[in-house]
């Protein structure tokens, strides 16, 4: 397994095998986009919160606007509520430079709720108000089919499996992506909470596991969906959750930093250390970053050097994203994340 240190130069990231530099291409989000209520002080439970802020969040929506703010090409496609939430989080994808037109609008529907604490333990604590919610009503018949196929990579998670009729505009977006030749990029985000059984999230997390280009997975994931295996045993890893069409899987390892697994090479990229102060939003700022990395060169999976420097450049972004509060507010740019890598 590889593990020599890498140096800071992060020129080749954007660099085809012939030098010239390469344009970023388009990543589209597929998913859940809502309101996030975090605690004004941390380190207790939600009933213990005296007060909470609002923040926008929802995975998908993070990595979109993350690759936007690092200065990749990025939409959004997923439905909020007609209501004030709702006309935020479409105003907020617009600041931040991600395309909008995929989103809709439900008169009937409210934008999804989210409060989210971190307990002394270190543990986040959730607690959804989704009944339903915008975003789980978004039919077949809305999605702009238009976004998807001008789409490099498609990405998105599995909330959005949950509940119809958003499994199966979900499915047929990963179906018309495909037909269009985009890369397929899949986080599962574990919520159990949103599940009605643990069987049930493992069954539909794993239904659409094959069809995967790149995987994103936290090594809990990894105990979850192999039912109790060693979360670190590359054994079980390549076993159970590498498959034939598969590019890269990438295991986050919070600070420690990541795991990486293509068919041609494994390895491990240390993480960077940061004081932490909210470590929500940090696996998207991670994935965000990737993606933005492989938008603007898909050769990086066959270098093994370019795709360290790479996943070096994703740690770093996750790394400074828990230094502030919130998901989106803390994404950092490009300058910063080529700052902190010279530091090290």
């Amino acid at each position: 397994m590889a593990e020599n240190p890498i140096s800071g130069d992060l020129s080749r990231l954007s660099m085809n095998g012939e030098g010239s530099v390469q344009t970023s291409h388009l990543v589209v989000c597929f998913g859940e986009m809502l309101i996030d209520f975090v605690p004004t002080v941390s380190g207790v439970s939600l009933a213990e919160a005296p007060a909470f802020h609002k923040a926008p969040g929802g995975a998908p929506a993070n990595v979109a606007v993350c690759v936007a703010k690092l200065g990749g090409s990025a939409a959004f496609i997923g439905k909020v509520g007609k209501d004030e939430f709702g006309q935020m989080l479409a105003d907020m994808l617009k600041e931040n430079k991600v395309d909008n037109s995929g989103v809709r609008f439900d008169p009937y529907a409210r934008t999804a709720l989210a409060f989210v604490t971190l307990r002394a333990d270190g543990e986040r604590e959730f607690m959804f108000y989704r009944h339903p919610s915008a975003d789980m009503l978004l039919k077949e018949s809305e999605l702009d089919q238009n976004l998807v196929n001008k789409a490099s990579i498609f990405h998105y998670g599995s909330i959005s499996l949950i509940d119809e009729p958003c499994r199966s505009t979900h499915l047929a977006a990963m179906r018309i992506a495909k037909q269009s030749n985009s890369i397929l990029s899949y986080d599962p985000n574990l919520r159990l909470a949103l599940w009605p059984s643990e069987d049930a999230a493992r069954k539909n997390i794993m239904s659409i596991w094959n069809r995967a280009d790149i995987i994103k997975i936290s090594e809990d994931e990894i105990s979850f969906l192999t039912e109790g295996d060693n979360p670190n045993d590359d054994k079980v890893v390549l076993k159970k959750l590498f498959h034939p069409n598969l590019s890269l899987l990438l295991v986050t390892e919070g600070k420690a930093g990541c795991r990486y697994y293509t068919k041609q090479f494994k390895g491990k990229v240390a993480g960077i250390k940061v004081k932490a102060v909210d470590t929500t939003g940090a696996g998207d700022a991670f994935t965000g970053a990737i993606l933005y990395c492989l938008a603007a060169d898909l050769n990086i999976l066959k270098d093994e050097t370019r795709l360290r420097h790479a996943l070096l450049f994703a740690n770093a972004c996750g790394a400074l994203t828990v230094t502030k509060s919130g998901a989106i507010p803390a994404l950092p740019t490009k300058p910063e994340i080529e700052k902190i890598i010279r530091k090290i």
